[in-house]
């Protein structure tokens, strides 16, 4: 039977999940990074028509934002933190056919690349755009289910749990495992 699934609440842990680190009293805005492959034209002299070739995937960049100044958070900016950081985003997704409540979870390791101020205006509540950049892992859960999960250094790539490039790695040779 079908169904939809709407996003209605979430938080984000940046760092850790040191319950401190908690940001779901600011959190505004949290886009997860946009899938897109990469293409490339072919054009064969032996052929009429242009072709396109999924050559890979675009860089992985997500964001979010926050109400208000996050001073520790100030602190995981760019070169003054040589090492990627845990971002870990729950939410709450809700099946709108039974009611049914469902965990969706995003762990991503980047470094935090950008942190834009709103303008000031007076009666309003002045917030910060996060950026986080050099993405190294991404995982994406619904529910108890791993949907997607990317390492660049174990170089593993899978969808629904079940690896996208074995093949490709074993034939170059690359160890598997994280």
């Amino acid at each position: 039977m079908s169904t939809i699934f709407v996003m209605e609440a979430a938080n984000l842990f940046c760092g850790d999940h040191d319950p401190s680190a908690s940001k779901h009293l600011t959190l505004v805005e949290l886009k997860l990074p946009p899938l897109q492959e990469m293409y490339q034209d072919h054009h064969p002299g032996g052929s009429r028509v242009q072709i396109e070739v999924a050559v890979g995937i675009q860089k992985l960049e997500p964001t979010f934002k926050l109400n208000g100044w996050d001073p520790d958070l100030l602190s995981q900016f760019g070169l003054g933190s040589s090492r990627a950081k845990v971002f870990t985003a729950y939410g709450v997704v809700r099946d709108k056919r039974t009611g049914g409540a469902h965990e969706a979870k995003a762990i991503l390791e980047g470094r935090l690349g950008k942190i834009e101020a709103d303008a000031f205006q007076r009666g309003e509540v002045m917030g910060h755009e996060y950026a986080i950049n050099e993405v190294m892992h991404y995982e994406l859960w619904f529910g108890d289910r791993e949907k997607l999960f990317w390492d660049f250094f174990s170089t593993d790539w899978r969808l629904d749990g079940v690896s996208q490039n074995d093949d490709e790695r074993r034939i170059l040779r690359v160890p598997t495992g994280a």
